[in-house]
């Protein structure tokens, strides 16, 4: 059964994506200005966030938070706060594809200790909580069994437009294609995370996160019985936005495929 806290924050984000849903519908219609569709999305977006904040800081107001749109916020109680990402999936929306999330995490004492990511185009709701595992749609999550990199695929973000260590993702790809089954550029990182707890994906990577891409992807990876470490041996994913995520067999010869440049 969930929290009171997972069931405030399943709420908000279902109320985000009906909006959102909504309102991609009109993205199509948009494509002729790339300025007017550009305009369009970035208000549903902001909207999302203040929907999202709405229902949560009325539900927590003593609660933190820390928002792609409106930035971190303390709060009363110095423990607790919400990272939340009302969209991310960003540019995939702007062009109409389906593959976007709304991501709120809770955390407490500096660690995750619940999560959701909703695939509100596919009605997908992935949920975690600390110790008491990840769902989607109240199917138990667990990821994959499997245990040769020939075998599997694996998500990554590759930088675009100036954004991010290029070089860097391209060695990673040229070190990890010859010896692995695939690599999927979703553009959402949350659902990246997500489909790795769900076994579609055996393992992810990506340099250059914010908190909020991330945070309740790692409770829901780990809550599947996945790893999520940062790339650098010692460093907190949540905090350097290098990550690396993989079922606890392959995360070793994953991990140091691409820690073979940092």
């Amino acid at each position: 059964m969930a929290s009171a806290n997972l069931n405030v924050m399943i709420k908000a984000a279902r109320k985000a994506g009906r909006g959102l849903v909504k309102d991609f519908r009109e993205v199509e219609n948009l494509q002729v200005s790339v300025k007017g569709a550009g305009d369009f999305v970035t208000r549903a977006d902001r909207e999302a966030e203040r929907v999202i904040k709405e229902e949560l800081m009325n539900a927590r107001p003593s609660y933190g938070w820390l928002g792609e749109e409106t930035g971190e916020e303390a709060g009363e109680d110095p423990t607790r706060r919400w990272i939340v990402d009302p969209l991310d999936g960003t540019t995939n929306y702007l062009h109409g594809l389906p593959h976007w999330a709304v991501s709120i995490a809770l955390e407490h004492k500096k660690e995750i200790v619940a999560a959701v990511i909703f695939d509100a185009a596919k009605d997908e709701m992935f949920i975690a909580e600390k110790g008491t595992g990840a769902y989607m749609n109240d199917q138990r999550l667990r990821v994959s069994g499997r245990t040769r990199l020939t075998d599997s695929i694996f998500a990554t973000g590759i930088p675009f437009a100036g954004r991010g260590p290029l070089p860097a993702a391209l060695q990673d790809l040229a070190q990890l294609m010859p010896v692995c089954a695939g690599v999927r550029r979703f553009g959402a990182a949350s659902l990246d995370l997500a489909y790795v707890a769900s076994g579609r994906f055996d393992g992810y990577w990506e340099r250059g996160n914010k908190p909020w891409d991330v945070a309740a992807g790692i409770l829901m990876v780990r809550e599947a019985g996945g790893f999520v470490h940062g790339i650098r041996e010692n460093d907190d994913p949540l905090e350097s936005g290098r990550i690396v995520a993989a079922n606890p067999t392959l995360l070793e010869p994953f991990a140091k495929i691409i820690r073979a440049r940092d």
